[in-house]
Formats: structure tokens, sequence, C-alpha cells
């Protein structure tokens, strides 16, 4: 033992004491919690640290709050305790440190896993000591096996978080340890939860150590010394053609079809002279004028809105149910329709091209007519054809660019309304292309709900397959009868069967006959996408209550991504992902992102985080365009306001029919004049804007007869004043006779 000692004496040249803490937040915003969540971190981790890093003594807080329960140290002592430590070894996240904290040393405040925040406060408490994290992880279920990928995304974050500090906070972090090499008994919880870099399997006899993903995570992490800027990460130069369609994205329109003015059909006689007041005329009545576009006030300032964004396309959806109440044409909305027609239009006239669905789910009856029922009827699927064709023979003319679904694979569609609904696409597709697209020229496709999901665990093979299996159930499913086979994908088919096999209940999955799929495959002529955010996926069962037993998959969040209010992942990588492999599945179709954003805190002056992910969303896409020669077409962003979202995914504020443009529409509104992000020094884009022809618009704008006749009225008034001017400084002898001479007298006083 002598002999052990004397060696390690002189080898170890730093000798310290290893301190457990959590770290605490107030739960509420206030000085005295504040104090409080002070006052539970020197219970906690000050009862030992102030001796030895500050005075000898204990905290003021303790003593204070103990009183005479709490020993004191002699002078001597103080001293002799004071400095004994050549760093601050710190133990955060094992067991000790939070699940055997005293509840009453939590003081009513909120525990966290906030590393960054008590490396600061540790460093800003004890005068910056070297910091050595000795211990650092949590745990994961005890049914975890070897792709540990909860454990490795804590690991992520934690390390993140201790990188941060050194980086930002300028902490002197010295070192950071795992807790621990292997599964093992973990005290209080004994085997119902694992921590180890290798799984233990406790019930085998040799009890092999077998390395998990997280161990291959760390052992990447030491090799790359931390987290490596990739080449792939690195933002993109360059410009969209001049034809990129740059967007804007409202669900639906906020109709108010108020007329504004010329609605009272009676006649009135202005009285100049007495009372300065209109009189009607009884019995005098108007002919019945025709409703006009002007009569809609609210459709200007929405057409202002949009042109003050420098866009040069709008898309939004059509309201079924409010166009035709019952399904068919025995009812029909013609003033709402007249307003859709004079905003189409009015889009033209601002150089908008409008696009236009025409059905998006909603939660009313799926956003169908009531006496229709759903789509699992056939019904149905007639009634949406005959829609479709009066939409087109009344809007057609206006409307190019042509949406029959607008993320259907958002609403809970059933396997039997998915089918019906992806033959009623279809069926709308040939309508038009047989019947009005020579004359119209327009195109029309499908727009499909797509977050990319990105395999949790890198290492894992699992995984891998469990993501390919949800971007087939989730996109795929309605996406390949369309774009490539005419069918539903093999994997979904045979997944299916699979689980059948193992007495899994899965629901039936229809077939197409072969007359069907000719219908449907190839009924496109582009392909639409809403992209928002990404998402992990594993295939261990880690949380039983969010594991899908159907998919055998759990959706997960890495909690070192940037996310929103709402706690959507903010992760612009996702969005290149996803362009690449449509183009590998469906080929060098054309795509627009039809929809893309996120919401942000309401009561802020700069949603700076909108602003971040417009930017780099859009960056992510010019690789896409540029790098991966992805087909792509354009970006929309969502949505043109918070009127009637309470989400705050809008570019303008609303309040008592008041917009208010944000900085993030200042900011897409700049993209869109750059064409997305040249280079310095790059020479200015110059691309010539091509104004959209409007035949029979019926406009805002006054008409040609109109200003023909206005012209008509202010030339005359010219020349009668020119006239009169004229006369009346002629002399008597050339005066016309009735305008200005004074009338001479015959002999007898009579007048001549």
């Amino acid at each position: 033992l002598s002999l052990c000692m004397a060696h390690l004496y002189t080898e170890i040249r730093l000798v310290s004491i290893a301190l457990s803490s959590h770290w605490i937040e107030p739960q509420h915003m206030t000085e005295n919690n504040i104090k409080e969540c002070q006052k539970s971190l020197e219970f906690v981790l000050g009862w030992f640290a102030k001796p030895i890093f500050i005075d000898g003594d204990y905290p003021q807080s303790m003593k204070s709050y103990l009183s005479s329960a709490l020993p004191e140290f002699t002078e001597a002592e103080k001293k002799f305790i004071r400095g004994t430590a050549d760093f601050f070894a710190l133990s955060f996240g094992a067991t000790l440190s939070f699940h055997l904290v005293d509840p009453d040393m939590i003081f009513q405040q909120q525990e966290t896993l906030s590393l960054r925040q008590l490396l600061y406060w540790i460093s800003h408490e004890y005068n910056r000591p070297p910091i050595f994290i000795v211990e650092n992880s949590w745990f994961v279920s005890g049914i975890t096996k070897t792709d540990g990928s909860i454990y490795m995304n804590y690991m992520k974050y934690f390390v993140s978080d201790t990188l941060k500090a050194i980086r930002y906070d300028g902490v002197p972090v010295i070192g950071y340890t795992v807790w621990s090499l292997m599964d093992g008994f973990e005290w209080l919880r004994g085997y119902n939860i694992r921590r180890g870099l290798f799984y233990v399997d406790f019930e085998s006899q040799d009890k092999k150590l077998i390395l998990k993903s997280s161990g291959m995570f760390y052992q990447k992490l030491i090799a790359d010394n931390g987290f490596p800027l990739k080449p792939e990460d690195q933002p993109a130069e360059g410009t969209f053609p001049c034809n990129f369609a740059w967007g804007i994205t409202e669900n639906f329109l906020q109709v108010d079809t108020t007329r504004s003015q010329f609605l009272d059909p009676n006649v009135y006689l202005w009285d100049v002279h007495q009372t300065k007041k209109l009189i009607k005329i009884i019995g005098g009545v108007a002919l019945p004028r025709k409703p006009h576009c002007v009569d809609f006030a609210a459709i200007r300032l929405q057409i202002s809105l949009l042109k003050d964004m420098h866009i040069t396309h709008f898309h939004f959806s059509l309201k079924w149910p409010s166009i035709l109440p019952l399904g068919n044409m025995t009812s029909v909305n013609h003033t709402l329709l007249f307003y859709y027609e004079c905003f189409v239009s009015e889009l033209l006239r601002a150089n908008v091209t409008p696009v236009v669905a025409l059905w998006q789910p909603s939660v009313e009856n799926q956003g169908l007519p009531l006496p229709l029922g759903g789509w699992e009827e056939q019904r149905t699927v007639e009634a949406f054809a005959e829609y479709a064709g009066f939409c087109f023979k009344k809007l057609g003319q206006h409307v190019k660019f042509w949406i029959t679904m607008n993320e259907p694979n958002m609403m809970n569609l059933t396997y039997k309304a998915a089918h019906n609904l992806l033959k009623a696409h279809a069926k709308v597709w040939h309508l038009y292309d047989k019947k009005f697209r020579r004359t119209q020229k327009g195109k029309i496709s499908i727009a499909f709900h797509a977050n990319w999901v990105e395999p949790a665990c890198p290492f894992s093979e699992n995984d891998g397959n469990a993501a390919k299996r949800v971007l087939e159930f989730d996109i795929g499913w309605l996406a390949e009868p369309i774009f490539k086979s005419g069918d539903y994908p093999d994997l979904m088919r045979q997944w299916l069967q699979h689980k059948n096999s193992l007495g899994f209940y899965a629901p039936y999955l229809p077939y197409f006959t072969e007359e069907e799929k000719h219908l449907i495959r190839g009924s496109f002529d582009f392909l639409a996408l809403s992209h928002y955010t990404t998402f992990l996926v594993t295939s261990e069962k880690e949380t039983p209550k969010h594991y899908n037993d159907l998919l055998e998959i759990q959706m997960l969040v890495d909690i070192t991504w940037v996310k929103s209010p709402n706690r959507n992942p903010v992760v612009p990588w996702g969005l290149r992902k996803l362009l690449n492999w449509v183009k590998f599945k469906y080929g060098d179709v054309p795509i627009y992102i039809i929809a893309s954003g996120i919401d942000d805190q309401k009561d802020v002056d700069e949603d700076k985080l909108r602003m971040y992910y417009i930017e780099n969303y859009i960056n992510e896409a010019l690789k896409a365009y540029i790098l991966d020669n992805v087909n792509l077409h354009g970006y929309f962003v969502y949505s043109f306001s918070d009127r009637g979202d309470s989400r705050s995914y809008g570019l303008y504020r609303y309040l008592v029919n008041q917009y208010e443009a944000k900085p993030s529409m200042m900011h897409y509104r700049q993209i869109i004049d750059n064409n997305s992000f040249p280079g310095p020094g790059a020479p200015p884009l110059r691309c010539p804007r091509e104004f959209i022809l409007c035949p029979e618009c019926n406009t805002l704008q006054p008409r040609k007869s109109l200003l023909a006749f206005i012209a008509f009225i202010l030339f005359a008034f010219i020349v009668t004043t020119f006239m009169i001017t004229y006369y009346s400084k002629s002399s008597p002898e050339h005066c016309i006779p009735i305008a200005c001479c004074a009338p001479s007298s015959l002999p007898g006083g009579t007048w001549k």
C-alpha cells in the first residue's frame, strides 16, 4: 500500500474534491424566487464549495436558515480548509446530483438540466476556478439495449452546453468525463435504468460488454474534439433563376364580402342653398346595379400588402363547403365566388400569380360539405370532380396554377379514405387536362405535407430502416401512386402483411384496379411540398407511451436543436435532405416548396427566430438547387399574417383591421430582391418582371371606357372655360350677343 501511495503522489499533481449539484430555475421570474434559487444552490453545492473555494465558512443563507443546527468552524479550521482544492471537480446528472437532493432544498423552484448555466454560476460564484466535469450523464430506460439514441442525445446536449460555456461565457472548463463506462447497479433505481457506454445483459452468464451507439458517438466526439463545422453546413452563395417562384401562403382567405359603396338605390337632390344636405326624392329609384370588384374594400388592402412583399406568387385554399354548401350545384354561394374571382383578378393586376387549392382539410367535417359525409364514400369523389369543374369554369381564366388537394396527409385519413382521395385527385387532373388545359393554359397537381425524418442513431441499421418506413408511410403512401408506380409503396404493403402475420391487427390497405393505376399514375404537372421541420426516429421502445406499435418506431427531437415557442425544431438541413430524397424516389420532377415557416413569440418587436429560419431554410434550398441539381422551381413562406391563427406564423401582425409588417417580412423581401444569396462582389441580378395577362378582369382600377368618358368630360370643360374667358375679354362689337353683349334698344324703348 505504501509503495502504491508513493507512486500516486509522484504522478498526481492536482488534488480536489468532487462535488455533485443540480441546477434550479425560478418557478416565476420574481425577485423572491430568484433568491430562493440562489439559496438552493448554496444549500446543495455551496455547503462544501464555499468553505473550500472562498473563505473557509458556510454560506450565510445556511447559517441564517439553520442557525444552531449548523456547526461552526474555528478561525484556525477556516484557515486550514480554505484553498484545499487545485480545481473544481463537478458531478452533474448522476444519481446523487438530482434524485437525492432533499425536496426542502428545492425551495419550491424547478430543477432543470442546464449544465451551461451551472458552470457559469460556479465560475462567477467561486472566482473562476478551473472546472473538471468528473461525472456527467443522464439515464434511459432499463429496457433500452444497444441503440440508445436518447442517451446519445443527452450526451450531445451536455457536451454542447460545456462548449458554449467555454466559448461564449469564458468558463475555464479543463476536462469532461462521461458517466459511466458500462451498465450497472444504479443505487435507488437498481437495474431499472441504464447509463453505460457498453451494454450489459444482466441475465446472461458471461455479462459480455457490447459497445452501444452512444459509445460510438462518444468515440467520434473525442476524435473530432467536439463538433467541427462540416463543409455541407457552410452557407452557400448563389442565386436562383429569374423565373423562380417566390411566394407566400395563407390557408384560407380572410373573406369580407361587405360591399362598401353604391348600395342605396334611392335618388337624392342636393340642397346646396339651405340645408346643404341630400334630400330623398320620393318615388325616385335607380336601376339595379351589377356588383363590381370595387365594392369589396377589403381586397384593396390585402393586395397592397402583398405587393409590398415583392412576391411573385400567392397560395391559398378555397372553401368547398362555403362555395357549394350542399356539395352540388343546387346551392351556390355566388357572392363568395365573385369575391374569389375579384381577388385573383386583382392579384394578376398586381403581377402576382394566384396559386389556388380546391380543397384543404379542416377540423369541421374534414373540410367537406356536410351532406357528403367523408372521403370514405364514393359519392365524394364524384362531387369533388363536379366542384372542381365548376371552379375551373368560373376562375380558370385568372388561375393558371392549381392544387387539387392541399396537405391531405395531415388529416387522420383511413386507408379507404386515402384510396378514394387519390382517385378523386386523378379524376380532376384528367378533367382539367382534357377540357381546360388547352384554353386556360394552366398547370395542376397535388401538395403533400412532408417533414424530414432522420435516424436517431447514425450508427444503427434499425434506426435507418425505421426512418425509411416513416417516409414511405407518411409521404410515399400518397406520392408513390401519383409520381411513380400507380400503386402504394412495396415497403408499405409488405410491412402491413408482416404485422398481420405476427398477429398484430393492421388496417387493410386496398388495391387499385389496373384501370385505376393507369388513371392515377402520372396525374401531375409538378410536386408541391409543405415542409416545416425535422424529427428523429428510433426503433427502440425507450418511452412506451410514445411508441408506435404499428410501425415499431418512436419519434424524438434532438434536445440541442433550436426550438420555437411551440417547441417546433428549427432544422434547416432537413429540407435539403428531403429534396434529395424526393429526387431519388421520383426523378427529376419540378418541385415547389409550397409552404415553410415557423412560429415565433407574439409580443416581441423583432421576430429573430423567423428571420433565422427563413434565411437558413432558403439557403438549404439553394444548396439543393445548385449543388444537388434538384429541379426546384419555387419557395413559399407560411404565412401571410397572424389573423385567424393564434400560433403566430405570420409575416404581418394583425390587430383590429390594422396590419403591421414584422422584420421577417422585410428580411424575406430582401432575399427576394436579391433572388437568394449572391456573394460579395457579385454583379446585381437583373430579372425583368413579366407582366401577367389578365383577360376579362373585373378590376378595382377604372375601365378603359370609363377613362375615355372622363377624358371627354375634362376636354369639354377645358374648351368651354377657354371660350367663355376668350369672349369675355373681347370688345362689344365682337361679342356673342347672348353671352356677353349688352342689348341695344330700338326707338320707342323696345329691346332689339
